[in-house]
C-alpha cells in the first residue's frame, strides 16, 4: 500500500502522454508545422452553434451547475436520435450526458469493473481506453483483431483465445481509431452473440458513427441492449471537442450506478456545452456533418493515395507499419525524424502491441497544409 511520498503503482507505471512525447519540439521549429498526432478538426463548429452564438440573455443561468444526468431538453434529442438511428428506444433514464466520451467511459468502467477484473480491448483501440481500465484497478487485454482478422468465424477465435475467468467486459471502437477502418456488420453480430454467451458487457464505443465512407456502421446495442454502452461524442460528430460534451446510452437499471461514478468524478457536463450540443442536435450539427464528412472522404483518400496504402472506410485516421524504415533507434527514432521535418504522428504502441506503427489524423489542419504534410511524410518515406 502506497504511503507518501508514493504514488499507486497502477497510476505510477501508466504513460502520461498517449500520443507524442516529442510535441514539445515542435516550438523551436523554424517552418510550417504539421500536428497530425491528435484526433481533432480544423473545421469550427455549425453556425449557431459555438460559444460566441449563446448569450445569458437567452440562457440564464448558463453558467451555473447543470443537473448531473444532464439537461432535460438535451436527453429528450437524445432519446429519440437513439431511436430514429439504431430502431431502439432509449428513454432519459437511459441515457448519461458526459464530459466527452472519455467520462462516458470512466464512468461506465468504473461501474463494472471491480480490482483485477480483465477488459478485452479489440485493437487497434483508441488509446486513452487502457489507462481508463487500469485507473480503476482493472486489467486491459490487448486482443489484436483488426488486420488480424478476416471473417467472423477467425475474430470469434482471436477473442476466444484471450477469454480468462476474469474477464467481464469486450470493448471495440468502429469507425476505428486508429485503422479507418468499418468493423463488419458480420463481425459485430458474432462478437455480440458471444458476449450474450459469457455473460460479458459489451462498451461500443461509436464516436465516428456520423463519418463512415465506405461499408456500413453497424450499432451494437440493439442486438443486446440490457448489457450494452454504446458511446457517442460531441466532439466528433460536430466539431466540439473542446467543449467536452459527449452521452452514453445504457440499460436505465444499470446506468444509475454509472451516473453515481459520474457525479464523483466530473459531476455534471458544462452547462454552455450542453447547451451547444442541444442547438446542433436541432438540425445544424448533421448539416455540418455532411459537408465535413465530404470533405473528409477527399482528404482521406488522398493523403491514403500518396501514402500508398488502402483508403480509409471511416474514422479520421491512416495506420501506417514503418517497420522497413526503422533503424538501431527504432520507433522513437523514425519520430524524431519526422519532427525534423514538422511532423508530429502518434506512435503506434499507444493503440496496443504495435511497435512498428504510427497513426496519422488527417483532419486535424486545414486540408492545403494537410497535402504539404503528407508530401513530407511521403518523402521521408521514400514514396
Amino acid at each position: 500500500m502506497p504511503r507518501y511520498p508514493h504514488i499507486a503503482p497502477t497510476i505510477a507505471g501508466m504513460t502520461g502522454s498517449v500520443y507524442s512525447s516529442l510535441a514539445h519540439r515542435l516550438q523551436a521549429f523554424d517552418g510550417e508545422t504539421y500536428p497530425f498526432h491528435i484526433g481533432d478538426t480544423w473545421m469550427e463548429p455549425a453556425v449557431g452553434t459555438r460559444m460566441e452564438d449563446l448569450t445569458v440573455a437567452d440562457y440564464p443561468g448558463m453558467h451555473r451547475y447543470a443537473p448531473v444526468q444532464g439537461r432535460r431538453d438535451l436527453l429528450d434529442v437524445i432519446s429519440t436520435r437513439t431511436l430514429e438511428r439504431t430502431g431502439t428506444a432509449a428513454e432519459p433514464s437511459d441515457i448519461l450526458v458526459t464530459a466527452g466520451a472519455t467520462g462516458a467511459l470512466g464512468a461506465i468502467i468504473g461501474a463494472i469493473t471491480e480490482a483485477g477484473d480483465e477488459v478485452l480491448l479489440l485493437a487497434p483501440y483508441w488509446p486513452l481506453i487502457s489507462g481508463i481500465v487500469r485507473s480503476s484497478r482493472a486489467t486491459p487485454v490487448d486482443v489484436p483483431l483488426i488486420g488480424e482478422a478476416d471473417s467472423p468465424e477467425t475474430a470469434l477465435d482471436i477473442v476466444k483465445s484471450y477469454l480468462t475467468d476474469r474477464t467481464v467486459a469486450i470493448y471495440w471502437n468502429s469507425p476505428n481509431n486508429p485503422t479507418g477502418r468499418v468493423i463488419p456488420k458480420s463481425w459485430i453480430e458474432a462478437l455480440v452473440a458471444w458476449a450474450i454467451s459469457e455473460d460479458l458487457w459489451i462498451l461500443a464505443d461509436e464516436v465516428y458513427e456520423d463519418y463512415v465512407f465506405h461499408g456500413e456502421h453497424t450499432y451494437a446495442r440493439p442486438l443486446a441492449p440490457e448489457r450494452t454502452f454504446s458511446i457517442h461524442s460531441c466532439s466528433k460528430a460536430f466539431g466540439m471537442a473542446g467543449n467536452r460534451c459527449g452521452y452514453a446510452v445504457g440499460p436505465g437499471d444499470k446506468m444509475r450506478h454509472v451516473r453515481k461514478v459520474s457525479t464523483h468524478t466530473f459531476y455534471s457536463t458544462p452547462t454552455a456545452a450542453q447547451i451547444a450540443a442541444r442547438r446542433a442536435l436541432a438540425g445544424p450539427g448533421d448539416v455540418w456533418a455532411a459537408e465535413a464528412r465530404e470533405k473528409y472522404t477527399e482528404i482521406g483518400n488522398a493523403a491514403a493515395s500518396r501514402l500508398g496504402i488502402e483508403p480509409p472506410e471511416g474514422s479520421t485516421f491512416l495506420f501506417l507499419d514503418v517497420a522497413e524504415f526503422l533503424d538501431g533507434e527504432g520507433l522513437m527514432g523514425f519520430l524524431s525524424k519526422c519532427v525534423e521535418r514538422g511532423i508530429l504522428l502518434a506512435p503506434g504502441p499507444s493503440f496496443g502491441p504495435y511497435p512498428t506503427h504510427v497513426r496519422f489524423c488527417y483532419t486535424a489542419v486545414p486540408p492545403e497544409v494537410t497535402a504539404r504534410g503528407v508530401e513530407a511524410l511521403a518523402r521521408l518515406l521514400e514514396r
